[in-house]
């Protein structure tokens, strides 16, 4: 059974009643159960209170008949204030019906006097957890909304996002691992987006990037005249994301002399700079990547075992885009909305053979190179789908090599009206391939009339990939 003891002590809750003495009990049992209770005398008193407090009650506690106005009216007040507020209403038994309105008006529900005062106090125990319920709701929903340019329908993609969801409130260390591509930084960038300190900095530091003699400066920062060519004082990218996040990329790159330096720090929570003689303290968030294997980088030692565990809290591994193929169709079609915009270019799609081939590629790369790929086919396109042409070769490739089979006659034998089939389809795709999407062009490449290129293409459901601006039909007869 619920109770109030799950709602945190400082829960306000308004009482609404034009009964002195009634308003008194209720605010003193209350109280004495941790809530923080203002009563008012009736409507127009609780109108005053629900606009003029500065956060929205979570629960209002009143009366439904009042001299001054109804309980629905306080009600109507303090949903249009928030929606999630839960309202309780007390009634007398003449206005039960009345009562019943009000729930189905959107009150949780209401007592009847004279009522149990152990029985109140669970209604508002309940109704207290149904808000807070709503509101975590609520904030998993926003912060899966704001999760920046992650694309994931595949069931191993869902899973990291659903980790992420649930990660991103704590202030937890998370060590994100994957092949070069995958998309590690995306996915820091979505817990600290996803987290309490999105406002703060999100900060990037390659640490395979950085000079060696120049990495703890860089991290920890330095006091001026601390070596040659420190003129000024430098904060040091953990000072400088105070109160936000720092990914530390390539993180088994660190030598083992600043791995136990780093260590330190994310134990104490303190930096001391270069050439200072005090530790500073910093409140980050630290994220590490990598694309090694790490436990092979721990027994080899190049990767410190301690700092390991530090950083290994909680572990992401993102999947490489060979083994989360359903996640390839949704990732190209971002790619191809967004360069065609930034190139200014009318491609809104994709020929089936570039699709397939898009589809079937391993993509060593990862993302990155699915990304590029895209990239250069929206810049190579001509017509409005991008076709098997605008792809690389070795991309391409494998649409070239089936097609290449279709011609071979299987041991087993073939159904030959789906080989015709397919056959006629793909020489469609590539002569509007060649024609760069111009009908009249393509029917010419293929030696057949307009109407009948036309025909062939609704047949096999090519005419939404190609221009449909009248411009290159034959003048009507």
């Amino acid at each position: 059974m619920a109770s109030a003891s799950v709602i945190p002590s400082a829960t306000k809750v308004l009482v609404v009643d034009d009964e002195p003495g009634l308003r008194q009990m209720l605010g003193i049992l209350l109280r004495r159960h941790g809530y923080d209770v203002i009563a008012v005398a009736g409507y127009v008193a609780a109108r005053e209170a629900i606009e003029q407090a500065p956060q929205p009650f979570p629960l209002v506690l009143t009366d439904l008949a009042m001299p001054d106005g109804s309980g629905l009216d306080v009600l109507a007040d303090a949903k249009r204030r928030a929606p999630a507020t839960e309202v309780i209403v007390i009634t007398a038994h003449s206005t039960v019906e009345n009562a019943v309105e009000a729930v189905r008006a959107g009150a949780y529900d209401f007592v009847r006097k004279p009522f149990e005062t152990s029985e109140l106090v669970t209604l508002v125990g309940k109704a207290l957890e149904k808000h807070e319920i709503v509101r975590e709701i609520r904030r998993l929903r926003a912060q899966i909304a704001a999760l920046p340019e992650v694309v994931g329908r595949s069931p191993a993609m869902r899973a990291v996002m659903d980790l992420v969801a649930r990660i991103a409130p704590t202030r937890t260390t998370v060590l994100i691992t994957g092949e070069s591509g995958t998309g590690k930084e995306r996915i820091a960038r979505a817990i600290h987006e996803s987290s309490e300190r999105r406002a703060a900095p999100f900060l990037v530091v390659n640490c395979g990037a950085l000079p060696e003699a120049l990495m703890e400066s860089e991290l920890f920062g330095h006091e001026k005249g601390a070596f040659t060519g420190a003129s000024s004082r430098h904060l040091g990218l953990f000072r400088e994301a105070d109160g936000g996040t720092l990914l530390l990329d390539e993180v088994g790159e660190l030598p083992l002399a600043l791995q136990v330096k780093l260590l330190r720090v994310l134990q104490e929570r303190r930096v001391r700079p270069v050439g200072a003689t005090q530790e500073v303290p910093v409140d980050v968030r630290v994220l590490a990547a990598t694309n090694r294997d790490v436990a092979a980088a721990v027994a080899a030692g190049t990767l410190r075992q301690d700092l390991y565990y530090r950083l290994n809290v909680i572990q992401i591994e993102l999947p490489p885009l060979r083994e989360r193929r359903d996640d390839i169709p949704a990732l190209a079609e971002r790619f191809m909305r967004r360069f065609a915009e930034e190139m200014g270019k009318d491609v809104v799609g994709f020929t089936p053979d570039a699709a397939r081939a898009l589809a079937s590629h391993d993509y060593p790369g990862n993302v990155r190179q699915l990304e590029n790929t895209v990239e250069r086919a929206v810049a190579l396109a001509g017509a409005r789908a991008i076709g098997l042409g605008d792809l690389p070769p070795e991309v391409a490739g494998s649409v070239g090599e089936a097609s290449a089979s279709l011609l071979e006659l299987p041991a087993d034998g073939c159904d030959l009206d789906a080989v015709l089939h397919e056959v006629e389809r793909r020489l469609l795709v590539a002569a509007l391939d060649r024609s760069g999407g111009v009908r009249t062009a393509a029917a010419r490449l293929l030696g057949v009339s307009f109407r009948s290129l036309r025909y062939r293409l609704g047949k096999h459901s090519l005419a939404e990939v190609v221009d449909e601006d009248a411009s290159d039909d034959p003048p009507s007869a």
